[in-house]
């Protein structure tokens, strides 16, 4: 009988893939991994959980306790927290010192989740490896999930072939509403648990006292773009992203407002007016980190620019430079330092982190 760890979250997407894979006549066994102390890590400000009397990351893992208990199945758990800062949140640091917007996510699975976190289940034994991941795989390739709606392969674009050998997605053919049905069925701990939300394994917080926990905010001045003119105060560049409307500190004007731009340099936040503002647009971005998981090489696909986003047609330059010039027409809001993911049909092709944003040729937005 070959032998399946399960990495077990202490969510509802994770105990039903036990389940399956237990149901299937797999020998299971779970594996729940900490990546975040509070303590450890300073996590003062911004953070609501300080004076529960049990943090979130241990509910979650009593939780996975009680669904493995359930179902019969033994639980380890393991500590990244180390490897987590070091991989995973410095780099989302310094991407916010150069003016960009990271996605943590994609990290964490390249280095924690689909790395380190394998690495622990074959050394319990582990024949393969499994998640509640909703994507699908085969032959060591990345693929959409049946519910495209929970679609997460845009998280799991920056792990490679290699780590898809032996992986299975046991909710690749399911859709939500199914988890939901099975894990209630089964009487299952997490059948009516609420979703994570928030940073990859850190949680929910106040997202600009979070980060002054480790960045210190720079006031500056916020731009009309069009008329030049100081119309606020910015609470440090870090705390805004391209395409941002809320909580950009302006107030008093009819217009709705986005964030299109930032100068580092200058320490400015620039702001344009009205929903279809030409500032917002770009036709091009570069990509580099390039990583494929597939063989292919087109030079037509289709992209996604943000995890929820829509998926554009797009033409594929490949430099000498080891990077990708993504060409598009207009789509807004593409923003230095998150993810294009490339898609052919049903295929995750891979991706690589925009690193310029251009429209006509011109770089856009972000000014080093």
């Amino acid at each position: 009988m070959k032998k399946v760890c399960i990495g077990m979250s202490g969510g509802v997407d994770s105990s039903v893939a036990a389940y399956l894979l237990k149901k299937e006549g797999y020998e299971v066994f779970g594996l729940f991994m900490r990546n975040w102390d509070s303590t450890i890590n300073n996590d003062i400000e911004g953070n609501p959980n300080l004076n529960n009397e049990i943090c979130p990351q241990e509910q979650d893992y009593n939780d996975a306790k009680k669904v493995c208990e359930q179902l019969n199945i033994p639980l380890y758990r393991v500590d990244f927290i180390k490897e987590y800062w070091d991989n995973v949140f410095t780099y989302f640091l310094n991407e916010l010192k150069l003016g960009r917007t990271p996605n943590p996510d994609l990290m964490c699975n390249k280095y924690i989740k689909f790395d380190l976190f394998i690495k622990e289940a074959k050394r319990l034994g582990a024949d393969y490896f499994a998640t509640g991941h909703y994507a699908d795989t085969k032959n060591n390739r990345l693929y959409k999930p049946y519910d495209k709606n929970k679609d997460q392969t845009y998280f799991l674009a920056q792990i490679t072939s290699d780590q898809l050998t032996n992986v299975i997605f046991p909710l690749s053919n399911i859709d939500k509403d199914e988890v939901r049905k099975i894990a209630k069925e089964q009487d299952l701990e997490t059948a009516s648990k609420k979703d994570s939300t928030g940073i990859c394994f850190i949680g929910e917080r106040n997202y600009q006292k979070f980060i002054q926990n480790y960045l210190k905010k720079k006031p500056g001045n916020i731009i009309d773009i069009e008329t030049k003119e100081i119309i606020g105060q910015h609470n440090g560049l870090m705390n805004y992203t391209i395409g941002q409307r809320r909580n950009v500190g302006i107030s008093g004007h009819s217009k709705r407002h986005y964030v299109v731009g930032k100068d580092s340099i200058k320490n400015e936040l620039y702001v344009a007016f009205g929903d279809d503002s030409k500032y917002l647009l770009s036709d091009e971005c570069v990509i580099d980190n390039i990583n494929f998981i597939s063989p292919l090489r087109p030079t037509k696909c289709t992209a996604k620019f943000r995890y929820r986003g829509k998926e554009y047609p797009v033409n594929l330059e490949y430099t000498k430079s080891d990077e990708i010039i993504v060409k598009y027409n207009d789509v807004k809001s593409v923003t230095p330092g998150q993810a294009c993911v490339l898609y052919l049909e049903n295929e995750c092709l891979g991706s690589g982190i925009i690193k310029e944003v251009r429209k006509n040729g011109q770089k856009l937005w972000y000014i080093n």
